[in-house]
């Protein structure tokens, strides 16, 4: 009674009347639910929103927004709404006084609309405080009240007639007009706030100047996506990434609140200061990083409970996440509008007697249902991914920033590989999980709600569907883990098989060289075999899965039908039970496949997370174990009392009870056995290792030259200047001193040249003598060398100490600490410091030592006696290399040193590091402008533009014209089965009903359960085929271009970097394997649902053929424009990816470097940049992704909408089972849509593939391998006489010629010195000699056979050459030596022991069965060196090459080569490339080239006598 008395002041008007609302033709509401419910609705929506939306907006505080002309309309018309509102209420107090009584409504309607509305005024000027520039919430507020104020003008517009209220008629109006116009307002947005980031940004993302509307149909992408359309995209027309993206923005937020949580759980060791003790001194020690990773410095102590990084990261990212949580919930609850609208609507149909609007009504609600679930999906999904994207950041961040802290014996723990992993594998897990970890509580609630709707439509016979969904469930687990197994598997063979090729394309020369390349492709088939069997087996699985994925919905129908049907006579299926059912169900096969699948990826996660805790929880340098102070004129620079140190905590000392002090200026040097702890005296200087007591101070900063250079991948320029501030005198004062100057100028760009990783294309002299040249160019106070002079060559050595370390050098004025195994500059030096076993035996300059008569005098007797051995001391000879002892008195070498012309030479012309253009002589007259030109190495081509069909027909032959059509048949079938089975449930439903039961269902149950099998038999089918077919296909790739690449020429090896080599054969092969058949299945099978759909809403309604073209060219047109950007997206964000794992490797290789120069901050920034790079290609890659499926699904979206139109429209002539099948269908299309586009760009991303292995098949290849006709005969070459007749050579087409008119004769057993300058041309004969490169001009001929003109095979299994550097493969020493399994195990033995082996190789376990590591790592450079010469010895053909294979070998090793081959190769002829004139002294003739000519030719005695070149060159070598 209550409300009837609130409607009307004598309870007459009712509040809600059914025959005036809803029986009737022309529907209308009681004036008292106008004037209440509708008005309180946006009213009760703003007061509901407010108090959460004034605490986001004092959180997210952008600014503020200057007064605009729209802000002042939209203030202004607020304003006046709340004057009209309460004019209403006024005159209700004017009648109230007339004694004309209303309804109470009449009070309070306007007065609560009139507060609202001056709430709504107040919120649209905080906003604008806050710097919002468009408001969802006031936007959605003013379309709320539009809505319901169009209801009630709709229906004062009938009534107008009897006007009885003019006033309240006009105020409503002019209230109506008014929420009109600021909704429009609020269509546009803001002015951007005042210094915000937009403003000096060049190309700011538009999101958030962005109007609500266009931000939640991500509209505001469209510019970028026209852009990618009209050309393809590049980096610099990507967005600047938002701030709340950026890598500074979001990793400290994650690494404070690791540190806190980290230092919760650690109980706070005692002397242990937490971080104000940092605070103060974050000036010195460690830059300014300390503010940053405040207590991720703090020494970890026993940690009693676990810190969890989960929480951690939940802390960081929960809050933003929690909204998707809301979007998801609202999400659910729409998905099951669908199904019951549909049964409403089918009741419609079948109720003839209903009015024509419902259907209508009905209509218009599903698509504003779909609508609204498609905004909020895409909303919810926007969410996850920036979460993904941010929690990827972070994790990168953090993970570098604490690669940079962590302890030496901690980053022992893990491999480079492993840490690189942790950023790329782990982080991206994290990522993919934050879009499904969701669906651990929302697909439980989607199932449950089905089962309860479906409960409700057919009772308990839906438990039979239940059972067989349950069921599949177990047997998808199942197939899953076994995946999981081959998966395994299939990995291991693919990372032999990538070492094995890795290896393959690094000692590319040498298989050329020695003809081995079949060998190898014969182990790199065998491993293919192995890996292809897993695959079938994946096959056969994947086969499965498809099926049980594709029939389950059938299964679980028919089940269902069949129990309901079979239970009771009197259950009849009818249109609304069957249809409605059948759209449940699809709604339930998604979250119960999703299940198992965000389970095993929350299982990875947690490993993941276990992962990175370990390596986030690992210890740290303690940054105050050295006292760096700032220069006091105190007792010394340095100064070093009782001090103990060891590598690690748990590790015993390695440095004992050390005490010294170094005056400052002084230079000091330390010497000492191998293993003594020299190195580890600079590394405890440098803090790096851990202090277990005593007390160190180093003043002033500090510059380090470590024992192995390491270089970054950057120009050479940039290597030395490294971070400091430019000064061109310095520099060039710089690169004098360290003797760079000669090795600029032969560099292609002179010192802009652009080295590679782990600086390939530098030898190891040059990178040593950069290393250097970064320490002197920084001017620190301290130095600490570590053995800088070791890889240089002796002269070279002399002019670095003169000019840089020594009394005169540019250091003169700094504190030097210098490493060092020369005995000859130890008189020069202030003191020497001499350690044996981690303790200094004895300090003092250098005459003291020697009167003291100890450890010193001992030292100095072992290397002087070495230095004796070599043909002369003087130092200045290029044979006098620093030899550097082992314990027991053995001499090996340090790194090579060749003489430093030699170097280059080796760089270039010989070794395959990368692919140089030779330096000639006529590279060093090169203009400038084409010197700046060079690069590197081909980079690795991003290809744009669409991919040609031709490459869809290159894979459909490689599978088989006749397998791919079977395909095409079998999917055919399958949709066709599948259609017919649904039109025969609708024909089914749709019998006639006879005393309460319908006739023959057993026929119809039986036609449906056929149709059902028929169709999971093709399934079945099509997916074997797929499957088998795409393993021929990959079979039939990969074969071609291993054959391909092996015979392609050198000089293509030389161009292409092996990364992308061993790319094609990782990624590329492996996306043909595993990636393209699953995602043909599934284009195949979207696009044949897509036009079975559209097939069923044609039968059912005909007239919609009018509406589905225009909508196909709609979706087309998207299609198009979505495809071309998100490629080039895709492109850019892959090649944006490699920098950020190469710099992390780099730095990873060089942490002492950079913590001893205090470069952190400069390297976390770096690291920074590039990840905010990587990121600002996949931020947009996300959004287009939703533009595309918010437009998409509107296209489908409609054709609900056509769909159950034409169907109430026709509802006279439709049966209810025809409209429920269209529109059913129609349901399922956007999902089908969404799935085919998808599909469509990733098919063509992933097709890439194919064309880019295609791509090296159709390069230029070297001559045949061996050639029938001319095939010389087997005991060819019987003399040995070589013969050069005016031969020339060059690299490349567009260079000049190496050599030249060369015409030479050397008979059987000769030995010929091959002798010249760098860049004369000596190597190039012999890549000629083995047709490596072919002739330009003239030719040669070996026992009167040219061998241009046989198989290159025939021609390099009959010479045989002993490389320069010894290159082995890993496999059995065996392999080594006879990859062909040609010879005896006794001829091996018998090379072995003529190559000195024998007896090292007798005392190896294993024998000839030996591994040998990648690269022969576990075999020293000389013991490689033998084994090159015992392959040699095994083949002993008539001639034999001799790289200089001596550049690399102590004197010991020389002598065994140089004695062997004489005696051996006694009747052979040897060509012997020499850079040691005294190996060649004894030759029958010497060969002199200059600029690649022959100058001059003779006995060795001669060439002395003509005081020619060759003389001068003895003479340099103090041989005369």
């Amino acid at each position: 009674m209550g409300i009837e008395s609130f409607c009307s002041a004598d309870a007459s008007e009712p509040f809600w009347d059914w025959n005036l609302t809803w029986h009737t033709e022309d529907p209308d509401f009681t004036l008292c639910f106008q004037n209440t419910v509708l008005v309180w609705i946006p009213c009760i929506y703003l007061w509901l929103c407010f108090p959460v939306y004034s605490l986001y907006l004092r959180w997210h505080d952008r600014g503020y927004i200057q007064v605009s002309n729209l802000n002042k309309a939209k203030t202004a018309l607020g304003l006046i709404l709340w004057i009209v509102c309460w004019a209403d209420l006024f005159y209700s107090f004017w009648e109230r006084s007339q004694n004309i009584f209303r309804a109470p409504f009449f009070l309070i309607s306007p007065t609560v609309l009139g507060i609202t509305m001056l709430l709504a005024t107040f919120l649209i000027q905080y906003e604008r405080i806050k710097g919002v520039q468009s408001s969802g919430v006031m936007t959605i507020f003013w379309f709320i009240s539009l809505l319901c104020a169009t209801v009630i003008f709709i229906s004062k517009i009938k009534h107008a007639l009897s006007l009885e209220d003019p006033f309240r008629y006009a105020t409503f109006c002019i209230y109506f007009l008014l929420v009109l116009v600021e909704l429009i307002l609020c269509c546009f947005p803001e002015q951007p706030p005042l210094f915000s980031e937009t403003v000096n940004d060049p190309n700011p993302c538009p999101e958030f100047s962005a109007s609500f509307l266009s931000r939640i149909t991500f509209w505001w992408i469209t510019g970028l996506m026209i852009q990618g359309y009209r050309s393809p995209l590049e980096a610099k027309d990507l967005w600047s990434l938002n701030k709340e993206d950026k890598s500074e923005e979001i990793v400290p937020g994650l690494a404070r609140n690791w540190a806190k949580e980290w230092s919760k759980t650690k109980r706070q060791p005692p002397n242990m200061l937490y971080a104000p003790k940092k605070q103060q001194k974050s000036g010195d020690s460690n830059g300014d990083v300390t503010e940053e990773v405040e207590a991720l410095i703090i020494k970890p102590s026993q940690k009693s409970p676990e810190a969890s990084l989960f929480k951690v990261l939940y802390k960081t990212f929960g809050p933003y996440f929690l909204m998707s949580f809301l979007f998801k919930a609202a999400h659910d609850l729409l998905m099951f509008a669908g199904p019951e609208i549909l049964k409403l609507l089918l009741n419609f149909v079948n109720n003839k007697a209903a009015p024509n609007w419902q259907g209508y009504f009905y209509t218009v609600l599903l698509f504003v249902c779909a609508c609204l679930q498609t905004l909020i999906l895409h909303q919810y999904f926007h969410i996850c991914f920036v979460t993904g994207m941010r929690l990827k950041t972070a994790i990168v961040g953090v993970i570098y920033r604490k690669a940079l802290v962590i302890t030496n014996s901690a980053r022992k723990t893990s491999t480079v590989g492993e840490i690189v992993n942790l950023m790329s594998v782990d982080a991206q897990r994290f990522m993919d999980l934050a879009t499904y970890i969701n669906m651990i509580w929302s697909a439980p609630l989607q199932v449950i709600l089905a089962l309860y709707l479906l409960w409700r439509n057919l009772g308990p016979s839906v438990l039979a569907g239940v059972a067989v969904m349950i069921l599949l469930v177990p047997i998808n687990a199942v197939m899953a883990m076994k995946t999981k197994t081959y998966q395994v598997a299939q990995m291991k063979s693919k990372d032999n098989r990538i070492k094995l090729m890795n290896e393959i394309l690094n000692g590319i020369k040498v298989l050329k060289l020695y003809a081995w390349e079949l060998a190898f492709k014969e182990k790199v088939l065998e491993i293919r075999q192995k890996e292809l069997k897993v695959l079938k087996k994946s096959a056969y699985l994947a086969a499965m899965a498809t099926f049980t994925w594709v029939c389950a919905p059938f299964l679980v129908a028919l089940s269902t039908f069949a129990v309901y049907v079979t239970i009771d006579e009197n259950n009849i299926l009818d249109a609304q039970k069957a249809f409605v059912s059948l759209a449940l169900f699809n709604i339930l096969r998604f979250p119960l496949n999703m299940l198992p699948m965000v389970i095993s990826n929350i299982v990875e996660a947690s490993v993941s997370l276990k992962r990175l805790r370990v390596f986030l929880s690992h210890e740290e340098l303690d940054p105050d174990s050295i006292v760096r102070g700032p220069i006091k004129q105190a007792e010394g620079c340095i100064v070093v009392k009782n001090a103990t140190f060891s590598w690690a905590k748990t590790d015993p000392p390695l440095l004992n009870s050390i005490n010294f002090t170094v005056p400052e200026g002084s230079l000091v040097a330390v010497v000492g056995q191998v293993g003594c702890g020299k190195s580890s005296l600079l590394s405890a200087l440098l803090g790096e290792m851990d202090k277990k007591e005593g007390y160190v101070v180093v003043k002033g900063s500090v510059a380090y030259v470590p024992q192995q250079a390491w270089v970054q991948n950057a120009t050479l320029e940039d290597n030395i200047i490294f971070g400091r501030e430019q000064s061109e005198s310095r520099y060039k004062r710089v690169i004098e001193a360290c003797a760079l100057l000669p090795d600029i100028e032969i560099l292609p760009s002179g010192d802009k040249t652009e080295i590679g990783e782990k600086g390939v294309n530098l030898s190891g002299g040059q990178k040593q003598r950069v290393s250097l040249a970064r320490a002197v160019y920084c001017n620190a106070d301290v130095y600490l060398l570590d053995d800088p002079l070791s890889a240089v060559d002796a002269h070279v050595g002399k002019h670095i100490f003169e000019k840089v370390i020594g009394p005169k050098g540019l250091l003169k004025n700094k504190t030097r600490v210098l490493v060092t195994h020369a005995i000859n500059y130890l008189p020069q030096m202030d003191t020497i410091l001499v350690m044996t076993d981690g303790e200094i035996s004895e300090m003092g300059s250098y005459q003291e030592l020697l009167e003291q008569d100890g450890a010193f005098a001992e030292f100095l007797r072992t290397y002087a006696n070495a230095e004796q051995t070599m043909e002369n001391s003087d130092t200045d000879s290029p044979s006098a290399k620093e030899g550097k002892p082992i314990e027991n008195g053995g001499l090996v070498n340090e790194a090579p040193g060749k003489l430093i012309h030699r170097q280059l030479s080796n760089s270039s012309t010989y070794s395959r590091d990368t692919g140089k253009p030779q330096s000639s002589t006529a590279d060093l007259q090169k203009p400038l402008a084409e010197k700046n030109s060079w690069k590197l190495t081909e980079a690795d081509t991003a290809k744009t533009g669409r991919v040609k069909a031709s490459v869809y027909w290159e894979y459909m032959k490689a599978i088989g014209l006749c397998m791919s059509f079977l395909a095409i048949f079998l999917f055919m079938c399958n949709h066709i089965a599948s259609l017919s089975s649904n039109y025969w449930l609708s024909l089914w439903t749709d019998d006639p009903v006879i005393n309460g039961t319908q006739q023959n269902t057993t026929l119809r149950l039986g036609v449906y359960g056929a149709l059902g099998i028929s169709q999971g038999i093709a399934v079945f089918g099509y997916s074997m085929v797929v499957s088998i077919g795409g393993i021929f296909a990959s079979r039939h790739l990969h074969l071609n271009l291993l054959h391909n690449v092996l015979r392609s020429p050198m000089s293509f090896f030389e161009r292409t970097p092996s990364g992308n080599l061993v790319n094609r054969f990782s990624k590329e092969i492996d996306t043909i394997d595993s990636t393209i058949p699953p995602i043909i299945k599934m284009f195949m099978g979207s696009t044949f649902n897509v036009i079975g759909a559209c097939i069923i809403i044609l039968l059912a309604t005909p007239i919609a053929a009018v509406t589905i073209p225009p909508l196909g060219l709609v979706y087309f047109f998207v299609q198009r424009f979505y495809v071309a950007t998100s490629r080039q997206l895709k492109r850019l964000e892959s090649v944006s990816r490699s920098p950020v794992y190469s710099h992390f490797n780099e730095t990873l290789l060089g942490v002492s470097v950079i913590r001893a120069f205090q470069e952190q901050k400069r390297f976390i920034h770096q690291n920074d940049i590039k990840v905010d790079e990587n990121q600002k290609a996949y931020y947009p890659s996300i959004v287009a992704n939703r533009w595309l499926a918010v437009r998409l699904e509107y296209v489908g979206n409609c054709i609900v909408l056509f769909a159950a139109l034409f169907a109430v429209i026709a509802r006279n002539k439709l049966s209810a089972g025809l409209v429920g099948l269209s529109v059913s269908y129609s349901l399922q299309i956007t999902a089908y849509l969404n799935w085919l586009v998808r599909m469509s760009s990733e098919l063509e991303t992933n097709i890439v593939a194919v064309e880019r292995v295609k791509e090296y098949s159709e390069m230029e290849k070297e001559a045949e391998w061996s050639i029938e006709q001319t095939a010389p005969g087997s005991s060819w070459p019987h003399e040995g006489k070589v013969e050069f007749r005016g031969y020339g050579l060059r690299y490349r087409e567009d260079l000049d010629l190496v050599l030249k008119n060369i015409n030479v004769t050397i008979n059987g057993g000769e030995k010929i010195g091959i002798v010249g300058r760098t860049g004369a041309g000596k190597s190039s004969l012999t890549l000629g000699l083995f047709r490596i490169n072919e002739a330009a001009e003239g030719e040669i001929i070996i026992d009167g056979v040219n061998i241009a003109k046989i198989g290159l095979h025939d021609l390099r299994f009959k010479i045989t050459i002993i490389p320069q550097d010894p290159v082995l493969f890993s496999g059995s020493l065996r392999m080594n030596l006879d990859p062909f399994d040609r010879h005896s195990d006794e001829d091996i033995w018998r090379s072995l022991e003529l190559a000195h082996l024998k007896n090292f190789v007798s005392s190896l376990p294993d024998k000839l069965n030996h591994e040998c590591a990648e690269g022969g790592e576990n075999l020293s450079v000389g013991q490689r060196q033998l084994v090159c010469l015992a392959r040699a010895l095994l083949r002993k053909s008539k001639i034999l090459v001799l790289d200089e294979a001596t550049a690399a070998v102590d004197l010991e090793t020389d002598k065994l080569i140089q004695s062997t081959i004489k005696s051996q190769f006694e009747e052979c002829t040897v060509l012997t490339i020499a850079h040691r004139l005294n190996t060649i002294m004894d030759y029958t003739r010497v060969l002199v080239l200059e600029r690649g000519e022959v100058v001059e030719c003779g006995t060795p005695d001669q060439l002395l006598q003509e005081k020619g070149i060759f003389y001068s060159m003895a003479k340099d070598s103090g041989l005369v």
